[in-house]
């Protein structure tokens, strides 16, 4: 009440003070209109004079309270007033300040925070103090001191979200863990109530391993540690996956304290790749390549190894600073070089499984991590080419000889040819010249067919030597990979063991008979078969095909014949030596027009000699020529000059 009081009075002072400013003002102004006698202007610049207005109670004291009791000097009132000022806090937008609670209602909650009025606040922002009542401090932050409405903003949750937000900032900065509550689920991640502001999870960094399930940890309070921040924002990422880090990464730091090469340890089998498994070591991981699963030859880990499964391995290598481990399991059985079975040696004939294939040869695993080279010069007799991959299929078995055996290098090679006596040696018997035999096409190239006549024995047919009549550009044109075909043995280089084949002269020579049925100039019905930019090739009867040049494919209406075409053909050559037929269907139309030529000159000629017989026989029989005579001479002498000029 005494406060309010002196507040009242300080007002009331203020008011009067000022009021009697312009009184002492006003009163100077009436008293010069009342004796007209001249006022001394201020030191100022007046740009035009203001008309004095008589007033009445000039002699008016406003000096002097209304009461007439009390009057202040300036120096008086400038105290009071620093006085009534003190009297308030000082305050501005965005501050926070503590308040006391001084009242409540069912909606708000009224806050006397020691300004002019107090402030009210929604009930909604004190959802986490239920025992809120009168005579409690709550801090809050000034929003507005004075909103349209002349009220006092007052915002708990403000102020909550700052100091929020000052301890985060803080917490990142130290990396000290902090305790919050997974409110809810949202998109990417959770949202965790820290110091109560909301911050985001993401699924990334809930744990080590990946989650899928995000509504299983709703409602529980963890730990986290503050990994970004954006001060623009007030946005803040934690994290639970970094603490689970730091706590395997001082389980990491210990195990590696006490690694050693050779150390056998018990792992569990985390994560299986192509190229290997990884190992939990107890909190520390280590890779098993495929390499150092089994002395043998396997394609995938998982062949040998499952997920969860415990096995003993040996340490090969470490990385302190890459915090890498190399694992072998392998290495903890004796290398099976090292015990070597007593019938594998040189000469013994040994099975084994085919592991891998490349283009010299095939890889037989003889027992598991013991394996030889079969050489594709090993596979057969035969001196043609032989291709290892069709020779041999993954997973096949076959038995071999042991060639040679090298057991400090681990390298042995094997044969399978010499499983079988070498047949070049008593060659000439089986496969004379001369003789004639069935064989299998193995191989097909540009230049030739490779045939098989008996196991590791086979010969070549060169391209020329498939067929008299026909040329082919390549020899698959005519026969293909794995049809039988009937050769004659041409030769024999049995040193180089090789065989010359060939098909055609299993027949005679048809050119030696053609040569009468195509004789130059004869004509024959053709089909051009191909075309290119020199001519066509043409079909003729008895299968021999002939070449058209561009220029003898012209036919008489100046078309040229296209592909597929059927027209009659002359032959213009006939070489039996190349075995080359050149053919023309131009020519037949040209040659035609010449005769027809030479017929109509035959016949000029014909008719001339008949005139001039004629006359002959006129001036024979006319001793005297007359007028009339001479004329119809003339006439014919004309007729004989027109024919003889048509003749030529």
């Amino acid at each position: 009440m005494f406060e309010n009081n002196i507040k009242k009075q300080l007002n009331a002072d203020a008011q009067e003070s000022a009021s009697a400013d312009a009184s002492q003002e006003l009163s100077t102004e009436v008293a010069a209109a009342t004796t007209n006698e001249p006022v001394e202007a201020a030191p100022v610049a007046v740009k035009e004079e203001v008309p004095v207005i008589e007033t009445a109670h000039d002699d008016f004291d406003w000096s002097v309270d209304k009461r007439n009791v009390i009057s202040y000097s300036a120096e008086e009132r400038e105290k009071y007033h620093k006085v009534y000022d003190n009297t308030f806090v000082q305050l501005n937008d965005g501050e926070l300040i503590n308040g006391l609670v001084v009242g409540l209602t069912k909606t708000d909650v009224v806050l006397n925070i020691g300004f002019k009025s107090d402030g009210l606040i929604s009930l909604n922002e004190f959802r986490d103090i239920p025992t809120l009542a009168v005579g409690d401090t709550v801090e809050v932050m000034v929003v507005e001191k004075e909103d349209r409405e002349g009220h006092l903003n007052l915002s708990r949750r403000q102020a909550r979200i700052t100091r929020a937000w000052e301890k985060i900032v803080e917490v990142h900065k130290t990396g000290e863990v902090i305790t919050g509550t997974v409110t809810s689920k949202t998109k990417g991640g959770l949202i965790v109530d820290v110091f109560g502001m909301e911050t985001f999870l993401p699924g990334s960094q809930i744990d080590v391993k990946p989650v899928t399930d995000y509504d299983q940890f709703v409602g529980k309070t963890m730990e986290f540690k503050v990994v970004k921040i954006n001060e623009t924002i007030k946005n803040a990422v934690v994290s639970h996956k970094a603490l689970i880090e730091s706590d395997i990464e001082a389980q990491r730091a210990e195990i590696m304290s006490k690694l050693e090469k050779g150390q056998v340890l018990e792992g569990t089998v985390k994560n299986i790749t192509d190229f290997g498994a990884f190992m939990d070591l107890g909190g520390l991981d280590g890779l098993l390549y495929i390499t150092d699963i089994s002395w043998g030859r396997i394609s995938h880990p998982s062949e040998v190894l499952k997920l969860d499964q415990k096995v003993n391995v040996v340490v090969l290598d470490f990385d302190d600073e890459k915090k890498r481990i190399s694992l072998g399991l392998k290495q903890l059985t004796p290398h099976p070089w090292d015990v070597l079975a007593e019938n594998i040696a040189e000469g013994n004939v040994v099975k084994g499984k085919v592991v891998n294939i490349e283009d010299y040869g095939a890889f037989l695993e003889i027992q598991p991590g013991v394996e030889g080279l079969v050489h594709v010069s090993e596979i057969t007799w035969a001196n043609t080419p032989i291709n290892a991959k069709e020779f041999f299929k993954l997973g096949d078995e076959h038995e071999a000889k042991v060639v040679t055996l090298d057991k400090e290098s681990r390298k042995m090679s094997l044969s399978i040819k010499q499983l079988s006596a070498d047949p070049w040696n008593d060659i000439e018997a089986k496969f004379a010249e001369g003789s004639k035999h069935t064989g299998l096409v193995k191989n097909i190239t540009n230049y030739g067919v490779f045939v098989e006549l008996a196991a590791g024995i086979g010969g070549m047919i060169h391209i020329s030597d498939l067929s008299w009549l026909k040329r082919f550009n390549h020899p698959s044109e005519y026969t293909k990979v794995g049809a039988n075909i009937d050769v004659i043995i041409l030769g024999i280089d049995k040193d180089n063991r090789k065989l010359q084949l060939g098909h055609k002269q299993l027949e005679e020579d048809p050119w030696n008979a053609l040569a009468d049925t195509f004789a130059i100039g004869s004509l024959h019905e053709g089909t051009v078969i191909r075309r290119d930019d020199k001519g066509a090739t043409v079909q003729l009867p008895y299968g021999l095909e002939g070449f058209a040049p561009n220029r003898h494919l012209t036919k008489e209406d100046g078309k040229s014949i296209a592909a597929d075409e059927t027209a009659q053909f002359m032959v213009i050559e006939f070489d039996r030596n190349e075995k080359r037929i050149v053919v023309s269907h131009t020519r037949i139309w040209e040659q035609g027009q010449v005769e027809a030529a030479e017929s109509a000159k035959k016949e000029a000629r014909a008719e001339a000699e008949h005139t001039r017989k004629a006359v002959k026989n006129v001036q024979n029989k006319v001793e005297k020529a007359t007028l009339g005579d001479l004329g119809i001479l003339a006439d014919l002498k004309k007729k004989l000059d027109s024919d003889e000029a048509k003749g030529e």
